[in-house]
Parts: C-alpha cells; sequence; structure tokens
C-alpha cells in the first residue's frame, strides 16, 4: 500500500485495489468498482500495503523492512500469532447481515435522490454558487463513506480466507451493486471538470469552500483527461468482466498456488509466503529449495501470468491513449501530486547509489563465506539462531517504542490490539502480505499481515500500526481530504520501524547479533529504496515494449534481469528461474507504477529520523502535524514547516547518506568479527 506494502497478492476480491484509488486507466477505483469521477483524489494510501520484490509479506504491498519483509521462517512457527483475528462486527455481523442488503437499498436510492439534486447544477454559466457545492460535496462525502462501509466490510472479508465461498459471493454482489451505485453520482465530477478555469478558479477562492480547496483544484488537473459521462459509464460497467476480473484472477490465482518443498527428509506442501520465508533460513540448500520451487511453480503458470500481466498493460495503454495521457506514469504522477521530473531525478539519484548495494552485497558474500553469492543468498541470516519473537513480546516491543515517540501514539497503538484491530494469525487461503486498511475518517482501520515470529515480521507490525496511527491522527479530516498521496503515506509507517529498530538495536549486547540485525534492516532499506527503483524501471520497459505488440514470457523475463542486474552488477548471481520473479508482484497487476512512492516515502523518512534523533522531543509536534493534516495539501506544501523541499536535488542525497551510515556501521562491526587473512 499503503498500500503502502511484499510481494504477495495485494487486496482482496478486487486484487489488490484499495478501498478508493486512481485506476490504471485514469477513473477512481471504490473497492475495486471503476467509478470515473476524476474530481475526489483518493488513492491507494487508503488500504496501505508493504509490496518486496522477491518476498512476500506486507504487500507489499508492500506488500514489502518496507516493501521488503516475508513471512518468516520455520524455526520461528512456535511464535505465531496463531489466535489473533480481527474483530469485523463494527462493520456487520456476517456476511448474511440483512444490514448489508438494507444499506445496498439505501444507498440506491439516496444515490438517485442525489442525482435528481444536483444533475445540471454544477456545470451551468459563471459555476456553481459555492454554497451549493459545498452542499454536494458534504452529500457526495457521505455516500461514499457508507458506501466503503459495506465494500469494506466485502473486501475484509474476502481477505480473511480468499478461498470461502460465502466471502467471493459477497464480494462480487457488493461490486455489482456499488458499481451501479458509482455510475449514479458520476455527473457530479464530471460537471465540475466542464466548468471554466476562470469560474472554478472564482469559485474555490470563496472561504466557504476553503476546507475543500485544494481538493478541488487538484482535481482541475484531470480535466484534460476526462470522457462523456457515457464513455464514463461504459468503461466502468466493461471493467467489472474486463480489467478487474483479469486482476481479481491473478489475485486468486497466486493466493492458491502450493509449492512442493523438501525438508527433513519430507516433502511439505507450503503456501507462498511460506515458502518465500524460506530465504531467509540459514541453511543455503533450504534457500535454494524455496527458490527453486518458487519459481518452478511459477514457471508452470507462466503462459497464464504473461497472458494476464500483457492483457492489463495493453488495457492501460489503451485507456492511457483514450484519456489523452503523455506517458504510462503521468496519470501516477498526478494523483501523487509530484512533478515527473521531480520522480526522475530521484530515480538517477538511487541508480546513482547502486555501487552502494553492490559494496554491501560483496561484504555479505565474505561474512558468509560464500566463493558466489546467488539471488536466494540475499536474504541470509548471519547467525544461525531465528531471534524468534513471541506475539505477546513483538506487541510489548512496538507500543513500548510508540509511547517512546509521544503518549499519544503509544494510546493509539494499544487500541489496535486491545479492541482486535489486527488480524496476524497466519493461515491457509488468507491473503499473502501485510496492509493497514483505513477507508474513511468515520471508521478506525485494520490491519492485516501474517505474523510468524521474525525480526522482520516484528518490523511489519511496526511498520502497519504506523499507518494506522497515521489514519487515527487524521480523523479530524474530511473524506476528501483524509488520505495523503502515495508519497508521504509511509510516513509515519516507515518512522515507526526506524525507532522499534532502534529499540531492538539498542538492547541487544552481543555484537555479532547487532551485526545481523543492522545487515537486516539495511537489507529492507535496500528493497525499499533500490528495488522498488528496479520494479519501477521494469514497468517503464514493459509499457515502452508493449508498443511493439504483445508480450512474451521470455521478453518478460529478459526484462526482468536487466532492469536486476544494474542494481546488483556482478555481485550477486541472477538463477534461470529468477526470470519468473515480475510475476507474482501485485503492484504490477493492480496498480502499476506504485513503487515509486515506496522510494520517495523511505528517504523521505531517512531525512525525518534523523530530525528526530537530533531535535528530540520538540521535533514531535510537528511530525504530528504532518501526520494530522492528512491529504489537506500537496506533499510540497505540507513538509514545508518541517524545513524540507522536496524540489531540491540534493534532498535525495540526504536520505541516500544515511543508507551510507548504516552500511559504514555493518563494515566497522563485520572487520571486527570477519577479520581478513593477511
Amino acid at each position: 500500500m499503503v498500500h503502502c506494502g511484499t510481494a504477495t497478492p495485494t487486496p482482496g476480491p478486487y486484487a489488490p485495489s484499495t478501498f478508493l484509488r486512481f485506476d490504471r486507466d485514469g477513473s477512481v477505483r471504490v473497492a475495486g468498482r471503476t467509478l470515473r469521477v476524476f474530481i475526489w483524489k483518493v488513492t491507494e494510501v487508503m488500504f496501505s500495503t508493504r509490496e518486496n520484490p522477491i518476498a512476500w509479506k506486507k504487500a507489499a504491498q508492500h506488500s514489502g523492512g518496507l516493501a521488503a519483509t516475508d513471512a518468516g521462517s520455520s524455526a520461528a512457527s512456535t511464535a505465531s500469532a496463531n489466535g489473533v483475528r480481527w474483530d469485523l462486527s463494527d462493520l456487520f455481523a456476517g456476511h448474511d447481515d440483512p444490514k448489508i442488503q438494507a444499506s445496498l437499498t439505501a444507498l440506491d436510492e439516496d444515490a438517485e435522490a442525489f442525482a435528481v439534486r444536483y444533475r445540471g447544477t454544477i456545470s451551468v454559466p459563471g459555476g456553481p454558487s459555492p454554497h451549493h457545492l459545498r452542499e454536494g460535496i458534504v452529500a457526495l462525502e457521505d455516500l461514499y463513506e457508507r458506501q466503503w462501509r459495506v465494500s469494506g466490510y466485502a473486501h475484509l472479508r474476502y481477505d480473511e480466507d480468499t478461498r470461502d465461498e460465502a466471502s467471493r459471493s459477497l464480494s462480487q454482489k457488493v461490486e455489482d451493486r456499488l458499481t451501479h451505485i458509482g455510475n449514479l453520482l458520476l455527473f457530479f465530477g464530471l460537471e465540475w471538470l466542464e466548468v471554466s478555469d476562470g469560474d472554478a478558479g472564482r469559485i474555490v477562492e470563496d472561504p466557504i469552500l476553503a476546507i475543500y480547496r485544494h481538493h478541488l483544484e487538484s482535481q482541475r488537473l484531470f480535466r484534460p483527461h476526462r470522457l462523456s459521462e457515457d464513455e464514463e459509464k461504459l468503461v466502468n460497467e466493461k471493467d467489472v468482466t474486463g480489467s478487474s476480473a483479469w486482476a481479481r484472477l491473478h489475485t486468486e490465482l497466486t493466493s492458491s498456488l502450493t509449492f512442493s518443498v523438501e525438508r527433513d527428509g519430507e516433502v511439505r506442501q507450503l503456501n507462498m509466503a511460506q515458502t518465500l520465508a524460506l530465504l531467509h533460513d540459514p541453511d543455503r540448500d533450504t534457500r535454494r529449495r524455496g527458490h527453486d520451487a518458487l519459481f518452478s511453480k511459477l514457471e508452470e503458470q507462466g503462459p497464464t501470468l504473461t497472458y494476464l500481466y500483457d492483457t492489463l498493460v495493453h488495457d492501460k495503454r489503451t485507456m492511457d491513449r483514450l484519456r489523452k495521457y503523455p506517458d504510462p506514469m503521468a496519470l501516477r504522477h498526478l494523483g501523487n501530486e509530484i512533478p515527473s521530473a521531480a520522480v526522475e531525478a530521484m530515480m538517477q539519484a538511487v541508480e546513482g547509489s547502486y555501487p552502494l548495494a553492490q559494496s554491501y552485497f560483496k561484504l555479505k558474500g565474505s561474512m558468509l563465506g560464500l566463493p558466489e553469492m546467488m539471488v536466494y543468498d540475499q536474504y541470509a541470516p548471519l547467525e544461525l539462531h531465528s531471534q524468534a519473537m513471541p506475539w505477546g513480546d513483538a506487541r510489548d516491543l512496538v507500543l513500548e517504542s510508540y509511547r517512546a515517540i509521544d503518549t499519544q501514539f503509544g494510546a493509539l497503538a494499544t487500541e489496535f490490539f486491545d479492541r482486535k484491530w489486527i488480524d496476524a494469525e497466519p493461515r491457509d487461503g488468507k491473503r499473502g502480505g501485510a496492509y493497514c486498511s483505513y477507508p474513511t475518517p468515520k471508521l478506525h482501520a485494520w490491519i492485516l499481515c501474517s505474523y510468524t515470529g521474525t525480526p522482520r515480521d516484528v518490523m511489519t507490525v511496526a511498520h502497519e500500526l504506523g499507518h494506522g496511527l497515521h489514519a487515527m491522527l487524521s480523523r479530524k479530516q474530511t473524506l476528501f481530504n483524509y488520505h495523503s498521496t502515495l508519497p508521504l503515506a509511509e510516513t509515519a509507517s516507515v518512522f515507526g520501524e526506524m525507532v522499534v529498530f532502534d529499540r531492538l538495536v539498542q538492547r541487544e549486547t552481543d555484537p555479532r547479533i547487532r551485526l545481523n540485525m543492522l545487515a537486516g534492516k539495511i537489507e529492507d532499506s535496500f528493497a525499499t529504496v533500490y528495488r522498488q527503483n528496479v520494479l519501477t524501471r521494469f514497468e517503464q520497459s514493459v509499457f515502452s515494449a508493449r508498443e511493439d505488440g504483445r508480450l512474451t514470457s521470455r521478453q518478460l523475463g529478459d526484462l526482468w534481469i536487466a532492469a536486476n542486474r544494474a542494481y546488483y552488477g556482478d555481485s550477486v548471481t541472477l538463477t534461470d528461474g529468477y526470470r519468473w520473479g515480475w510475476s507474482y508482484i501485485p503492484h504490477f497487476i493492480h496498480t502499476p507504477f506504485y513503487c515509486y512512492a515506496y522510494v520517495f516515502g523511505q528517504l523521505l523518512v531517512l531525512a525525518l529520523y534523523r530530525m528526530y534523533k537530533e531535535e528530540g522531543q520538540s521535533f514531535v509536534p510537528r511530525f504530528t502535524e504532518l501526520l494530522a493534516r492528512g491529504g489537506s495539501d500537496t506533499p510540497e506544501a505540507l513538509l514545508r514547516p518541517l524545513g524540507i523541499d522536496i524540489t531540491d536535488a540534493s534532498f535525495w542525497q540526504k536520505g541516500l547518506v544515511e543508507l551510507e551510515g548504516l552500511v559504514s556501521q555493518a563494515q566497522v562491526l563485520a572487520a571486527s568479527l570477519y577479520p581478513r587473512p593477511e
């Protein structure tokens, strides 16, 4: 997420859609339904995930450290969070709760009444009166918040067990009904975009619209890319059995796969999270077997996975053309409110720092005593113990860390555990990865993960809880100002990870264990900064290649290896099987070009965390205010009070210097523990 995310198939029935986000073709997507409204800027951050290119544990997303965690090792199985499941009764009593149908019926009626009241009253000569526009916005917010209560429940229920037929049926029913309701509301946003720039500029200056000014202005950026209302409805309807269906198939296919892995003389059938966890095993042969099982199974599904991805890439290219977006990333930049030049400057800065990662991997290979560092060795622990941490201990550590930042942070974090807002139990059928879902300011957030006791799992809990705190702090905002754009969506989550990590390191007195922990943090940071950069470059190459015709498995494999080789250089050997490393990453399927926001977020937080350590508690009020402002302004404006200028190229170097510092610490410890022979 967001959204924001481990490389596990991200969100549920609508596969990793979020409750509301800009979709791949420039529309707005609500819990899987496509609503081409344009006006309301809410992105994937409603459903923040963590994504990791080689290992699944958060989405991401995000899917996952940030974007780079896995589901834990077998040695940690006794530390898992068995029985820790969320309570969704705040929403509905069950999939057959009659209140679901009653809510859908009421929404139908109220959406029709809304259309009668406001259709033809926004796009009028001179534009609507500020009072009338505000009245409509408030009414629309109410309709959306009620929709997301229903769609949110269907989404969360589906993710509990993607195999459950009742949950699948409910998600499809809700998607179909809300698609119809969404079509009734399309006109409002489209009419606002039809108002002339001059009239719109005058209207939003009225004090009565002050709270919505940024939101209204930012949506005007999408004006050149709108379709007619009839065209929007047509695309909306066709996506239910088109791109949405293909994306859902990818989620259900990858969630259902099992992998045959031999362990202790016995062949075991593992799910993807369990298989990816083997890549962190201390035994190299176990890592290799996990790697081989993963990619051989993905290769078996290769024709289907290739066809899925090629179809969705072609679909996005088609919609980009129809909406007149100049390039495949343009939509994402508008949604993120980040200039394309700033993104490219950031990516080039990261690529210029690839040698830092390569020097670290060479160091790690020497510490492991490996003649050749293979791709399945990059996450190998330096020590043989698993460092498994029981769920209760992880909870206490995370809460203690958030209390150390601020008592308010600690109190809010405690609610998630005490009120059963977390589903941490590993189980078959459960959606892979981890996320924090926070659909509206009138609802609290929910966290999904699969905790098995590894240090990375502890970081995942800290990360997703940071998203939850961000959501809770910004609840004073209205719905359309609630969610920050993707580049800021990871601010609290990564910050929380850093605090927990430092506390873990400070407690440890054994230098070997400290080095192992430091290595893990470095690798997580690399996976967030460097790997997400690689993923974005891969996507760019894929969309470019699709201009020449249908994509083949060989072609995708070549592009994937090329993007990764630029990062690893000669420090890590890529296997033939790794050519399928692109095929299970959910963001490619559901949220194209999502991943560069992870790079932005990580480098930003590295700089913010440095400020926190230097300024102490005097930094906390400004940081809290940043989180509390949600998405009420552009990233540039929200960060300005903290003295950060994202248009300054040197800004990105500050975060990269922090990474250099982490690597330097590891090098010093390694020199004392692994002296080179004379």
